[in-house]
C-alpha cells in the first residue's frame, strides 16, 4: 500500500489483469464552511482527489443526518448497485430515493473548495464548524457538535449488540 492507496487486481472473466488504484481517506479533521457553503478539502486529501477524480465529487445525504462524500467514480460504482436494487421493496426504493435524489455533483475548486448546497447544509446543520471523517473510499460531513455527540455515545455505548462475523475475527 502506498501513500495514495491500495491497487487491486482484478482478473476479468477472458483472464484480462486491469489494475485499479482505491483512494484511502483517513483520519478526522475539523473543518469549517463560509457564508456560502464553501469548504476547502483538507490540503493532505487534494492531491488524492485530482488524481483518483480530477476534482469531481459527488455530495449525498446519510440517514446519521451527515452528508457523504464521494469522488465521483467511486459513487458511480454505488449508485449503478443501487439502481439495480428491486423497485418493488418499500426499504430499497426509499434508500434510492434519499441517496440518488440527493446526489449533488460538486467541483473541487483551484483553491480546494467545494461548495455544499443549502440543501444538504440545511439536512445536515451543517453551519460554520464540521467535521470531516475519512471512511476509507469516501468522507462523511458531520456538523461539529453532532458528531462529537454521536462518537461520545458511541464509545460509550455498553450494548455492542450482535458482531458481524467478518469483525470477529480482528484484533483491535
Amino acid at each position: 500500500m502506498g501513500v495514495n492507496g491500495l491497487s487491486i487486481l482484478i482478473f476479468s472473466s477472458n483472464n484480462d489483469i486491469r489494475q485499479v488504484q482505491m483512494t484511502m481517506f483517513r483520519g478526522a479533521t475539523k473543518v469549517s464552511l463560509d457564508a456560502k457553503g464553501r469548504m476547502a478539502i483538507p490540503t493532505r486529501y487534494r492531491e488524492r482527489l485530482s488524481a483518483r477524480c480530477e476534482g469531481e465529487l459527488i455530495v449525498t445525504v446519510d440517514k446519521d443526518h451527515c452528508l457523504l462524500v464521494y469522488p465521483l467514480p467511486d459513487w458511480e460504482e454505488l449508485e449503478r448497485k443501487l439502481v439495480r436494487l428491486p423497485s418493488m421493496n418499500k426499504i430499497a426504493r426509499r434508500i434510492v430515493r434519499i441517496m440518488v435524489g440527493y446526489a449533488t455533483e460538486v467541483d473541487m475548486d483551484g483553491n480546494g473548495r467545494i461548495l455544499v448546497s443549502k440543501e444538504l447544509r440545511e439536512f445536515a446543520s451543517l453551519d460554520k464548524q464540521g467535521m470531516l471523517i475519512g471512511q476509507g473510499n469516501k468522507f462523511e460531513l458531520w456538523n461539529e457538535a453532532s458528531w462529537n455527540e454521536k462518537r461520545d455515545a458511541w464509545l460509550s455505548d455498553k450494548e455492542d449488540g450482535d458482531m458481524p462475523a467478518d469483525l470477529q475475527s480482528i484484533s483491535f
